[in-house]
């Protein structure tokens, strides 16, 4: 892969991969961007195993799912996590005249995030790309399961995340 060939993937792909990583890091953008950097690396580093086997952003959402998870298991992103937590607490209290005006939409957006942040890895990479509207057959190859298991799985997910929104 070449400069050229990965600056139009990078431009192609690093709003959902962005995304991606925004719901498996509770909306943390911070987090989500420093990830998605390291996902993109990992991506050029990698170029030259693609063997075009599958499609180009089966094999990018691959990366970046289990960068995700990788992220999710160390014992750096738990300590990164907990300092960006006690930063907004700190924000919160310093902005507390302000926080009357937080629009609802925001207050949506944060509690779906927290619905998602507590899925399991695998039900939240399957919402995710769902969100992301990825056709429902890249999804069951990304995640490496067929395409009536994942439908039922979507089901299953959504069920829980109405569940946890609406508590």
């Amino acid at each position: 892969m070449n400069k050229t060939d990965f600056d139009s993937i990078f431009k192609e792909y690093r709003a959902p991969v962005f995304r991606l990583c925004l719901g498996y890091f509770g909306g943390h953008h911070q987090l989500a961007d420093d990830i998605c950097q390291e996902i993109f690396i990992k991506i050029w580093q990698n170029s030259d195993r693609f063997k075009g086997q599958s499609k180009v952003s089966t094999w990018i959402y691959r990366i970046a799912v289990n960068t995700c998870i990788n992220v999710l298991r160390s014992a750096k992103y738990k300590r990164q996590l907990k300092e960006l937590d006690i930063n907004a607490q700190i924000e919160k209290q310093d902005d507390s005249s302000t926080s009357e005006q937080v629009d609802e939409k925001e207050n949506q957006l944060r509690s779906m995030y927290k619905c998602i942040k507590e899925l399991e890895p695998k039900d939240r990479s399957i919402i995710l790309l769902v969100l992301d509207q990825e056709p429902y057959e890249n999804i069951a190859d990304i995640i490496g399961i067929t395409e009536n298991n994942l439908r039922v799985k979507i089901h299953r997910i959504k069920d829980k995340l109405s569940k946890c929104v609406n508590s």
